[in-house]
């Protein structure tokens, strides 16, 4: 009876390396290969090119692969418990770095019945930069970038967002990355606000900064970023400027724009009602989506729809009124927001929401409301959970430790263990060395 061989492949693109794995495994025994699923490509390397049906059909009409299956995360424990198999076969450059852990799940499972790890030499002729590096500039196109929020939604329950006001931050934003036991955890995508805009630009959070100059913050973070973006939009001005604006953004590549429901002078929705702020008429709202529709030119640009009552104190029903009106005028999504420390009418809203929208996603911005997990998120409905302004928050008051230190000792000695290297912010930035 052959022995069972277990194979684990993203195979998004196949090279001579992955030819000469499988050629040596098949000498071992039948060859069983794990196809890892779009969201755990996602998670670990970069967005998928080719999505999980095509990878599936590519893997298993290669030579001497007997059956393929579908492994849902990096950790193989899943699959093989499953198939028990004799042998797992893999390169040897698992053995440090970001799979370390993962390679010694597998052999830890493995021992439960005698199953055997088998590492061949890692093919060192593969170009494996330059590759990479044409993916790279593969997302950097406006149209495959474009879309990538549309498919995440496909791919995930919850999409994780996390806001970039500068190429730097955009790039924290694309490479932050956490090992943790069964999984890598990573940021899906960029939101970029205004309040983070303003705040960097040194100027009021009240659409002061128009559109010409977040373009340059956006284009700062599209050149050295691959991840979808969306906008904070404000209140997307008049209609009439809004239809051109949206057409602006979509040629760009940014997959979709935020726009609340208020008109006047915007000021920050955590003011709530210590401040003067009007909401704008459901209809005249509506028209404003409409047109902006009607205006673009590709499906996977999202025009999502920001709904003010429970910040401006209307009550439940007006927030349900008003996403119900703003889905049938063609939004492509609703956020919800709300300045209260407590997530409870957050909760009620995502379950009077799945009443009637549950199929066009649903966003929520936990800026106050921040002790609710991911993890209960996806259970109450939530599509996209964007996390709005925590690295300029964060970056602002260690600027100001590192400021204050040099002025109290007069030189900079004692802020050193307050700095990054400088050569590692040299690294850093990809050609900087």
């Amino acid at each position: 009876m052959k022995k069972e061989v277990y194979i684990a492949m993203s195979a998004d693109f196949i090279h001579h390396g992955h030819m000469n794995l499988i050629e040596k495994a098949s000498q071992l025994g039948q060859i069983t290969v794990g196809v890892l699923s779009d969201e755990a490509i996602a998670t670990y390397k970069r967005f998928p090119l080719l999505n999980l049906e095509e990878r599936m059909k590519i893997i298993g009409n290669l030579k001497h692969v007997n059956k393929t299956v579908i492994q849902d995360t990096l950790y193989y424990e899943k699959n093989l418990r499953l198939l028990k198999p004799d042998y797992v076969v893999h390169g040897d450059d698992w053995r440090e770095g970001i799979q370390k852990n993962v390679r010694a799940n597998v052999i830890e499972v493995l021992k439960e019945w005698g199953g055997e790890l088998i590492e061949y030499p890692y093919t060192q002729d593969v170009n494996i930069e330059n590759i990479r590096e044409e993916i790279n500039r593969q997302g950097l196109l406006p149209e495959i970038r474009r879309a990538r929020l549309s498919q995440l939604l496909k791919m995930k329950s919850t999409v994780r967002i996390i806001e970039a006001h500068n190429g730097l931050t955009g790039l924290i934003a694309e490479h932050a990355k956490v090992v943790k036991e069964d999984r890598i955890e990573s940021f899906d995508g960029m939101w970029i606000s205004s309040l983070c805009d303003s705040t960097a630009k040194g100027k009021p959070d009240i659409e002061l900064v128009d559109l010409t100059s977040r373009m340059n913050t956006i284009n700062d973070i599209l050149e050295v970023t691959t991840k979808p973006i969306i906008l904070d939009g404000d209140t997307g001005g008049l209609t009439e400027h809004f239809v051109y604006n949206v057409k602006t953004l979509e040629r760009q590549g940014i997959s979709a724009i935020i726009i609340e429901d208020k008109i006047g002078l915007k000021k920050n929705s955590l003011f709530g009602t210590e401040v003067e702020q009007t909401q704008d008429s459901i209809e005249n709202f509506c028209h404003k989506i409409r047109s902006g529709k009607a205006a673009l030119s590709s499906r996977e640009f999202m025009i999502i729809a920001r709904i003010e009552s429970l910040i401006l104190g209307k009550g439940m029903e007006d927030a349900v009124a008003r996403a119900k009106a703003y889905i049938e005028a063609g939004a492509s999504g609703i956020m919800i927001h709300s300045r209260q420390k407590s997530p409870d009418e957050i909760f009620e809203f995502c379950e009077r929401y799945q009443e009637f929208g549950a199929d066009i996603p649903l966003v929520v911005v936990p800026t106050t409301f921040n002790q609710v997990t991911e993890e209960e998120w996806a259970k109450r409905g939530v599509n996209i959970v964007i996390y709005a302004n925590q690295l300029i928050r964060s970056a602002f008051p260690a600027m100001m430790t590192t400021a204050t230190t040099i002025l109290e000792n007069n030189r900079a000695y004692e802020a050193d263990e307050l700095c990054m290297p400088i050569k590692e912010i040299l690294t850093l930035i990809p050609g900087g060395q």
